[in-house]
């Protein structure tokens, strides 16, 4: 069981995506009471035709030559590479995606994959969540949504991997608050679907289960309805795909959350308190998600 913190933000207004990293770093410091363990953020945007993100961790600068010239090997001269303390989030031609995977799962030497996609980046630490956003300095990046978690382990060990997000499938990721006590049994069953999990977290076993469904032609919104049937628990699910994010709450919904949303974003945390800072809070319409209801917002395609 843990005690988090959930924190989101679609915007649509354009205007506003050089501030979405600012917003939402604002947003997660003011849940660090919830999850003063690891903390992790995923932020959208920066798509470009025929390139993919991957981001990785662990590359030590001993062996960051090696490993850029072996992706260059791969992707040619289109490949770039920026770091952020120990992320990187490798920039190459999509056609070249699967065997960069192939050469990151087999360099070793620490470095595990995060999350690929067009417009996904996903970042993720040991620590109070200002300093995980600082080290990463969210409040300097943009995009046009993002979605933030802190945690507070009372059950598992707290590391990196445990942290939220949980990047499962492509511009795919889910944060969770609460705990679901039928993982181990769909852990199994997905296994033997073809699906690889790195941790025992139970929040890796939810994002795999919607990967699994959107991966046989489901809508997001399907996927998060027959999850009330398949998941056993109580649980409050963000998840965010390519285009905008999406929120679940169980039959129960005793996990707390609460939307704003104005004619500029929509955003969602934990706590009320987290919008505080939010341009236009004042006149935002305020309410509580429903229990067994999906809610879902996407830019246009």
């Amino acid at each position: 069981m843990t005690m988090c913190g959930i924190v989101g933000l679609f915007l649509k207004n354009p205007d506003l995506q050089s501030e979405l990293g600012l917003l939402t770093s604002q947003m997660l410091k003011v849940m660090t009471e919830r999850g003063p363990d690891s903390a992790g953020f995923a932020v959208y945007g920066g798509a470009r035709r025929g390139q993919t993100k991957i981001t990785v961790r662990g590359v030590a600068p001993a062996q960051a030559a090696r490993f850029e010239k072996g992706l260059a090997d791969i992707a040619g001269p289109e490949i770039t590479m920026t770091c952020r303390d120990d992320h990187t989030v490798i920039t190459l031609p999509t056609e070249h995606e699967k065997t960069a995977r192939r050469f990151i799962d087999a360099f070793g030497h620490g470095i595990t994959f995060v999350s690929s996609g067009d417009s996904i980046e996903l970042y993720k630490g040991v620590g109070l969540p200002e300093d995980v956003a600082t080290r990463f300095d969210l409040a300097g990046m943009r995009g046009t949504h993002a979605i933030g978690h802190t945690r507070m382990a009372t059950e598992s060990a707290v590391t990196t991997a445990g942290a939220h997000p949980f990047s499962t499938g492509p511009d795919q990721c889910l944060v969770h608050n609460g705990s679901l006590s039928n993982h181990n049994t769909l852990r199994r069953q997905l296994v033997r679907e073809g699906l690889k999990f790195a941790t025992e977290n139970d929040s890796e076993v939810a994002a795999g289960y919607l990967s699994w469904r959107l991966s046989h032609g489901e809508r997001l919104d399907e996927a998060l309805t027959a999850s009330l049937t398949d998941l056993d628990g109580f649980y409050t699910f963000v998840v965010g795909t390519r285009d905008g994010f999406a929120v679940l709450r169980d039959p129960v919904a005793c996990k707390p959350a609460v939307i704003a949303e104005t004619d500029d974003y929509v955003a969602f945390a934990s706590e009320y308190r987290a919008f505080a800072r939010l341009p236009g809070i004042g006149q935002a319409t305020v309410f509580e998600p429903e229990p067994q209801r999906v809610y879902h917002w996407e830019h246009a395609a």
